[in-house]
């Protein structure tokens, strides 16, 4: 047993440690300078509602950092009041937003831009510190909203209809765009922004306003982003265009997906929550783009590049502590090449330097709360139950803060555990004889996010990217299944929902269709030749 003596931040704590986990995971916590939560307007007490003002008139909201389990900041949560002035609010920018020039919306969006660069260190800081995932991961996801937010400034002024031949005479016809209304986004704590950027940098040039209810497990971070839309929408005029709704399930949850006033409710989480969102939308007819479960994988044929691979697999499996959507959860390895492979994904993971996601050096930060820790604690037993092997990881931290291994788990295809999505960094090992096999595994699970193929054999390649090779929204060739780059649509088939967002012509999820006939004639054919009177 090591005793270690942390100090930091004006306070120090002593921690008993282990050796040789201390030894085999690198471990260090530190306490890290918090200075940027003040910089991004978080008071020790914040209102969780904005539309034209600040509103708050719920029950109190408590956030903690997964870091160390200190109470960062509490936020007065909305209620059903502060939801109708939000969504009145909401509605009339939009009668005003919708008649904006495209191009001159995508300027605002631009300046968004801008403004998030200039706080991307200290909001990236406050993504890890109340989420837990690495400072690189941080700034790299408000990295995203600055790309999404580049994209879509393109974007406004390529909103193209089509135009058609008419089979009548002296008549033409084409299509258009119009803006669809209010678009409810629903996202999760472990994408606190960059999710939500994806659908309102998009919806805004679109010409819809919008209302977020954010995770809440990461409210203040919704709340820092707030603060920095404000600085450019509050100027220019344009209060009600998107607007922050921060309250539970219960209470607004509810309220907005059942809302007819808001035709499009984007919803990113899990299957469960796509289920319930998805059929309360439906009801009413309303529209629904859901970003929902992955349990991703990737194949590992006998031509591999083993190192590429081995690299791919580590971030896939480890990074943001498994709790990606893309998160690399099994992994098939071909019977020639597993033994190998194995051993070396076992000594990388010896490797990987646990704790304080601010510091430079850490991996691997916590996950975001105790139920997470009890979600990976129940897998593995299970796991045990079901005849799986843990090879490596497997326990819980004894620090303070919510800290896990990362976990190898040699498993069998007929082990229903390995059939779900935990969001813990656990890998499944799983041996082949055949890509057929390898293939037919893979896609026999509910899920259908991202997979991934490593080889350098064209046939191998083709075969993957076929009909009949993987039946996921993201197929990728010698480059692992996590991390989304904006431009390509994102978004899986099955139970992942089929939603699409941040690229291609994702853009037309936020819009209504409409097709016009012009006669320019004097006559009134009638189409299919049809004779009346």
């Amino acid at each position: 047993m090591l005793s270690v003596i942390i100090v930091g931040a004006g306070r120090s704590i002593k921690i008993d440690v282990h050796t040789n986990l201390f030894n085999s995971a690198l471990f260090w916590l530190s306490m890290s300078n918090l200075d940027f939560i003040r910089e991004l307007g978080i008071e020790d007490v914040n209102l969780g509602g904005f539309s034209t003002e600040w509103l708050g008139s719920g029950s109190s909201l408590e956030s903690f950092s997964p870091a160390d389990g200190s109470l960062i900041a509490t936020v007065n949560q909305c209620d059903s009041g502060d939801y109708e002035k939000i969504m009145q609010e909401a509605t009339s920018a939009f009668k005003r937003w919708r008649m904006e020039p495209a191009p001159k919306r995508g300027e605002v969006v631009r300046r968004l831009g801008n403004e998030f660069r200039k706080y991307k260190e200290p909001l990236g800081k406050l993504i890890s510190w109340e989420m837990g995932k690495i400072q690189a991961e941080g700034e790299g996801e408000v990295q995203e909203m600055i790309d999404i937010a580049d994209f879509a400034v393109g974007l406004s002024r390529q909103l193209y209809g089509k135009t058609m031949h008419s089979e009548r005479p002296g008549h033409r016809m084409y299509e258009q765009w119009h803006p669809l209304g209010i678009v409810g986004i629903v996202t999760a704590f472990n994408f606190p922004g960059a999710v939500w950027a994806w659908n309102a940098m998009i919806a805004a040039v679109c010409g819809d306003t919008m209302v977020w209810k954010p995770s809440s497990k990461t409210p203040l971070t919704s709340i820092a982003i707030q603060n920095i839309v404000n600085k450019v929408m509050d100027p220019m005029g344009w209060k009600g265009v998107m607007n922050l709704l921060v309250g539970s399930s219960r209470d607004v949850g509810e309220m907005l997906i059942h809302d007819r006033r808001a035709p499009l409710i984007s919803a990113t989480g899990s299957c469960v929550m796509g289920r319930k969102i998805g059929g309360a939308v439906s009801k009413r007819l309303g529209r629904t783009l859901l970003e929902l479960g992955g349990n991703n994988g990737i194949i590992v044929m006998p031509d591999a590049d083993i190192d590429l691979a081995l690299r791919a697999v580590l971030f896939g499996a480890v990074g943001t502590s498994g709790q990606r959507c893309t998160t690399t959860r099994r992994l098939f390895l071909h019977n020639s090449i597993s033994s190998n492979l194995t051993e070396r994904l076992i000594a990388s993971y010896g490797q990987v330097k646990i704790g304080d996601p601010l510091d430079g050096s850490t991996l691997m930060g916590p996950l975001v709360d105790e139920n997470a820790v009890n979600d990976y604690k129940n897998a593995l037993k299970i796991v045990e139950e079901q005849g799986g092997k843990i090879l490596c990881g497997g326990n819980v931290i004894d620090i303070p803060g919510y800290f896990v291994e990362p976990t190898i788990v040699s498993a069998t295809i007929d082990m229903e555990i390995t059939r779900e999505e935990t969001f813990a960094p656990i890998l499944y090992l799983f041996d082949f004889d055949s890509l057929e096999e390898a293939i037919g595994a893979h896609n026999s699970v509910d899920q259908g996010l991202s997979s991934s193929i490593f080889t350098s054999d064209m046939q191998s390649v083709e075969n993957f990217l076929s009909h009949a090779g993987s039946d996921c929204g993201i197929a990728n060739v010698n480059i692992g299944t996590s991390g989304a780059e904006i431009g390509g649509a994102f978004g899986g088939e099955k139970d992942t929902g089929g939603g699409r967002e941040a690229g291609s012509d994702s853009w037309k999820a936020y819009m209504r269709r409409q097709t016009n006939t012009l006669n320019w004639s004097d006559e009134l054919p009638l189409a299919q030749g049809i004779e009346f009177g």
